[in-house]
């Protein structure tokens, strides 16, 4: 081999090696949002002044989602209601079924899933319908008289709680 060729073949070696140590963290930086978790917040859902006891009501929040590099804002909501105690109880809004929203039916005091006729009453035991377990609670906190809520998402249709 010609010593010309052979600095040729050095020379393009070590070329190689510089430019694979300086992608692999350029692709490490490109594609690692797409394999992080996202981070979840406690969000401000208002006054926990507002609620009644044994009242259920729904509160709405803008929440800003981070999905690999798009931010985008949404709107979540969650069922709250105050117990004699004091104490409040936060709800996810999606039946434990099929993951449908359902609502508070104020005349029979139960919660009541239009898709499949699951009915919760003001615990969130299941009271008649296919939903294999009560509705989900949600980690909740008051601080200076603000209700903080941890959303979180569950498996539908299983009979233990799953999370997403």
């Amino acid at each position: 081999m010609e010593r010309r060729t052979f600095l040729a073949r050095i020379t393009g070696l070590i070329m190689g090696l510089i430019g694979l140590a300086l992608s692999i963290p350029l692709v490490g930086y490109v594609i690692s949002p797409a394999f992080r978790r996202q981070a979840q917040d406690w969000a401000d859902t208002g006054s926990s002044d507002e609620l009644a006891v044994g009242i259920p009501r729904e509160l709405s929040y803008i929440v800003t989602l981070n999905d690999g590099w798009l931010k985008t804002t949404a709107t979540k909501s969650v069922w709250a209601v105050r117990q004699p105690d004091g104490a409040v109880t936060v709800f996810s809004p999606l039946c434990t079924h099929l993951g449908c929203g359902y609502h508070w039916d104020s005349g029979d005091l139960t919660f009541k899933c239009p898709c499949h006729g699951s009915i919760f009453d003001l615990n969130g035991k299941v009271v008649a319908g296919p939903a294999p377990r009560p509705l989900d609670h949600l980690p909740v906190k008051v601080e200076n008289g603000r209700l903080f809520v941890l959303y979180k998402e569950f498996k539908a249709g299983t009979p233990q709680q799953i999370e997403l």
